[in-house]
């Protein structure tokens, strides 16, 4: 078990927002009890409201508030133009980088630089971890789909082993499961990825793809799919904690983040969530991941109402 408290992560918007809305997101989250904010855009290079300075402006503020500030690279990378964006995005000078895929790991590693592994980097096992540990990795992100199971017998085996970086978990939010080259999104519209019109802008928390049942399956991206349900697992902190992951990312939504924050700011403080007839989001919830089961079941059936 970790001698320090369980922090809390916020992970970058995976939506696509405007300048505006990112902004005031992020002058609202400076007063938040969250301990590290990762920013950037992680998604889809098309989206261009913002730019790397924006972001490190952003960084510096939240840092002046006390947070720490970490740059998250693009997941999926396409073309020469995403290649030297992420140049740019790994000389930043600043801050630390979340490397997404293996064209940032292996930017960061030439350049000797510090980073944080990404869930899409798939460390699954001591040794692969260890590895990147030696290469400057400061801290790494579980798989979503990695089980509590498999998660602390793994954290068991590095320290065991010696291997200490620190782990962190996706706790809340829609669950990216994949990437893809083509715009899903835009082909809702019937439009040509590379004439989109930004129509995921039209949908801050992601388009809903339902089964002929009515049941939201997947949430579309852009050219990222999403878990149709959103992932809560506020009362799984204390087991957390007991078997030594170091954080709980918590993924930004349009409405509602700050009563998201302070609800598991309250259960890491050991203040468990009460059933509540008023749900913190308006979508249906799971943590079959967690649990090891199909990842868009609910077994927590007394936080179901959360």
């Amino acid at each position: 078990m970790r001698d320090t408290p369980l922090e809390l992560t916020l992970g970058p918007v995976l939506f696509y927002w405007s300048r505006e809305r990112y902004e005031a997101f992020y002058r609202e989250a400076a007063d938040w009890p969250v301990d590290t904010v990762t920013l950037g855009e992680s998604v889809c290079s098309r989206r261009r409201d913002m730019k790397l300075d924006d972001w490190l402006g952003l960084g510096r503020e939240l840092a002046q508030a006390g947070k720490r500030v970490v740059l998250a690279s693009q997941t999926l990378i396409e073309s020469e133009a995403d290649l030297r964006d992420l140049r740019k995005l790994c000389d930043n000078g600043d801050f630390l980088v979340e490397a997404n895929d293996q064209s940032a790991l292996q930017g960061l590693i030439e350049r000797g630089l510090p980073f944080v592994g990404g869930a899409a980097l798939n460390l699954y096992n001591r040794q692969a971890i260890a590895v990147l540990e030696r290469a400057g990795m400061q801290a790494w992100q579980a798989p979503v789909e990695m089980s509590r199971e498999a998660l602390s017998t793994l954290l068991e085996d590095c320290r065991a082993q010696g291997v200490e970086s620190p782990c962190e978990v996706f706790a809340h939010g829609h669950l990216p499961l994949a990437w893809s080259s083509r715009c899903f999104t835009a082909r809702r519209h019937r439009r040509p990825k590379d004439r989109c019109g930004f129509v995921c802008q039209d949908y801050p928390e992601g388009l809903a793809l339902r089964s002929q049942e009515g049941q939201e399956v997947f949430t579309l991206n852009g050219i990222q799919t999403l878990s149709g349900a959103c992932q809560d697992l506020r009362h799984e902190l204390p087991a957390m904690q007991a078997m030594g992951v170091a954080a709980a990312r918590l993924s930004p939504r349009a409405a509602g983040m700050a009563e998201i924050v302070a609800a598991y700011d309250a259960a890491r403080r050991g203040e468990p969530p009460a059933p509540d007839p008023l749900r913190l989001v308006d979508a249906s919830l799971c943590d079959g991941y967690w649990h090891g089961g199909a990842g868009m079941a609910r077994r927590t059936e007394e936080a179901s109402s959360c």
